[in-house]
């Protein structure tokens, strides 16, 4: 049959993100994850479904992508894909000509799980590897330590909370309180939590948004920030620690997250958390 590259409408984009719930298991690699969708909707229903691309054949879903840039696109397969050479060459034309509507010319970059033979036939297109990501993981078979300091969960109220102290964490004008209310929006938002760890004075220390995929699955971290005025006090790990027993509490399996290698600093915290480094990742670039 043939494969059919789409965009979804915002009415599709729940199908593309169900399809994912169903891909993630406790064994799999680190990869797209129905929580990395459900975090753009941020920026909006119509922009997020104008982002995500799939690739069907025979009326299912095999692969999912979401443009996190107009030069980076984040994909996954379907498990019983990884070795689909028909899907495989698919995907090499669609990533590399910027007439099908996924990556521009120049410069663009490619997130896609190890084991893919999508990275055998990139390689031999001459796509290089790009800075190293640590992947993260925590099993949530066993009962999640007392966080020890004061969570509140984060609804629209506390929108502005939320705000701040990503703003703060990253250092950046971007987030504001339309972030919280837009990501209510996104399919399968009631099985996600966004919590906050407040100080003795009640204000805003830290943030964490968790996703999960359906019970026995793994959940998702996304965001996780402290603000820089309580850095050093272990905000990060409380609240990371809040975030998996909300996880664990909703039926999730584990709970997994990325960060880039050179983040030391949240490497170290995911790991004070209970977290295993795996062994690092790197996206696929093709250079201008």
């Amino acid at each position: 049959m043939t494969m059919v590259l789409s965009t979804p409408t915002a009415g599709q984009v729940r199908e593309a993100m169900t399809a994912l719930r169903e891909w993630q298991y406790d064994a799999a690699p680190m990869q797209l994850h129905p929580g990395d969708i459900g975090w753009n909707y941020r920026f909006g229903t119509t922009e997020t479904a104008a982002a995500i691309r799939t690739w069907s054949r025979d009326g299912r879903i095999l692969a999912v992508g979401m443009l996190d840039s107009p030069t980076l696109v984040r994909m996954t397969v379907a498990p019983d894909a990884f070795q689909d050479e028909d899907l495989a060459r698919r995907l090499v034309g669609d990533l590399s000509l910027p007439e099908r509507g996924v990556l521009p010319e120049g410069a663009v970059s490619v997130e896609a799980p190890r084991g893919l033979l999508l990275h055998d036939l990139l390689t031999e297109e001459g796509w290089g590897v790009d800075e190293p990501w640590t992947p993260l993981f925590r099993d949530l078979a066993e009962a999640v330590e007392d966080p020890g300091v004061s969570l509140r969960e984060i609804g629209l109220d506390q929108a502005q909370d939320f705000a701040d102290v990503l703003r703060s964490a990253f250092n950046t004008t971007k987030p504001t309180r339309d972030y919280r209310h837009g990501m209510s929006a996104a399919p399968f938002f009631s099985e996600a939590r966004c919590l906050g760890a407040y100080d003795d004075h009640g204000n805003p220390a830290a943030v964490v948004t968790v996703w999960s995929a359906g019970s026995g699955r793994p959940g998702l971290v996304e965001p996780m920030g402290v603000h820089a005025d309580h850095r050093g006090r272990g905000y990060g790990r409380a609240i990371t620690l809040a975030g998996a027993a909300a996880l664990r509490a909703m039926g999730s399996s584990s709970v997994r997250v990325c960060t880039p290698s050179a983040n030391v600093g949240g490497v170290a915290t995911y790991k004070a958390a209970g977290f295993t480094a795996m062994p690092e990742i790197a996206d696929r670039i093709r250079k201008a």
